[in-house]
């Protein structure tokens, strides 16, 4: 049966058919094509209906409407110049501060592609105006958005808490020493970058000196609410003020207030486009979501997830071995689909699997993320590469040729998460 599923899946997905009607045509034949399994294709739509009726997927919508909030309201602006402020005269300074801001952008969007649209479109003619290679620029900001699914709050680790069951406000604390960790690699090595290549020392200075005539307050007021806001969304989970779900409503009333009210930037005319595109953006999310976790059922039901795990621990005697094995799978994974749906096909897999072994569900989860996180900067899928190829209108290939060192840090990073565990578990009680 495992055969079946495999062909019917990948081909599906091979003909051009959508991922979300791929995963629900694949539940549908299992129980077709098996006389034994003890339900109908009535059940599959049902499940598909019920899979929805979640009090914490409700934080998708509302953090992605929050995400485009933000991002018409200027905010990835606003965060940049406080950073560059201090540092836009220092070697390698303003990269480091545009992958600084991609890391609290992403506390703000939780999502990669959105890291890359919002501050990509701010920092890539910026840098490339004072003498940075456009190249280089654009490689490192399509690596550095996908800080914006590891750092919380997270779209992704809201997939993998619905499919696994274990707490969202968990893996959002799991998520944040590697997302610092990750962004640590890669500004250390755009410093040797940049010392190696050299900079434009003068139109730097000059830079540096048009910010900091505005002054430090004016900087700091500016940047103050946009500064402000992963520590409302964050400080109110992590207190225990709020669910995920209510710290995303939250956001999106931030947003709102500040956009409108304090920077201005946007007017009610601009909501309807807005609220369009972010339904636009979650209604396939809903029916992958809807698909995949019925398809985790009928796996379960076919005792698929056993089977695997049965597989490999008795194939594989070591644990280090076993967890490079995962981690290759999960990086091919994340190069072919689209993170999500692998996140709620994958996860019922692989946790028996890694119970056997005693690894902890939150860091394994952890590890899952980060590796599909590398997959928005690898073809094919690599939604981040032609995000950033659009922006600068580079193109895709040249993109990612140019993230290769990028995507190398993350893979270091990648191992450190995976045999330190205490990297993701030190803040979980």
């Amino acid at each position: 049966m495992i055969g079946v599923i495999v062909v019917v899946f990948f081909g599906t997905l091979l003909v051009g058919i959508p991922i979300g009607v791929a995963v629900g045509a694949t539940a549908i034949s299992c129980v077709l094509l098996n006389p034994g399994m003890p339900v109908s294709t009535e059940y599959i739509f049902r499940s598909m209906v019920t899979a929805l009726d979640s009090t914490t997927l409700l934080a998708v919508p509302l953090f992605i409407l929050s995400g485009n909030l933000m991002a018409k309201g200027g905010i990835s602006e606003k965060l940049f110049d406080f950073f560059a402020y201090f540092v836009g005269d220092k070697t390698g300074g303003l990269p480091i501060a545009a992958i600084v801001t991609c890391l609290f952008y992403g506390a703000i969007s939780g999502s990669g592609p959105a890291t890359v649209a919002a501050v990509g479109a701010m920092t890539i003619p910026i840098l490339t105006r004072l003498g940075y290679d456009k190249r280089f620029v654009v490689g490192m900001v399509a690596t550095a958005g996908g800080l914006g699914v590891i750092i919380p709050p997270s779209l992704p680790f809201i997939m993998y808490g619905v499919s696994s069951g274990e707490s969202v406000s968990d893996l959002f604390l799991a998520g944040v020493i590697p997302g610092c960790l990750i962004a640590l690699i890669m500004s250390l090595y755009t410093w040797i970058y940049c010392k190696k290549h050299g900079e434009d020392k003068a139109k730097l200075k000059a830079n540096a000196q048009q910010l900091r005539e505005k002054g430090l307050w004016k900087v700091f007021k500016e940047g103050f609410w946009a500064l402000l806001t992963p520590v409302i969304i964050l400080g109110g989970i992590y207190s225990g003020i709020v669910t995920p779900t209510e710290a995303a409503t939250i956001s999106v009333v931030y947003a709102l207030i500040i956009s409108l009210f304090v920077y201005k930037t946007m007017t009610f005319q601009t909501l309807v486009p807005i609220t369009t595109a972010s339904i636009r953006s979650c209604a396939p999310i809903q029916l992958i979501v809807a698909a995949a976790v019925c398809f985790g059922r009928i796996l379960t039901m076919l005792q698929v997830p056993q089977t695997i795990a049965n597989a490999l621990t008795s194939t594989i005697t070591s644990e280090i071995v076993l967890l490079l094995v995962i981690n290759l799978f999960l990086l091919v994974v994340g190069m072919m689909m689209e993170t999500l749906a692998a996140i709620l096909i994958l996860t019922p897999i692989f946790l028996p699997v890694i119970t056997a072994i005693g690894m902890d569900p939150i860091h394994f989860g952890v590890m899952m993320v980060v590796n599909l996180a590398i997959g928005f900067v690898t073809p094919p899928v690599g939604v981040n590469l032609y995000v950033a190829s659009s922006l600068s209108e580079t193109p895709v290939l040249s993109v990612a040729r140019h993230a290769l060192p990028y995507i190398a840090m993350f893979l270091l990073a990648l191992l450190l998460i995976t045999f330190i565990p205490s990297l993701s578990l030190v803040f979980v009680g």
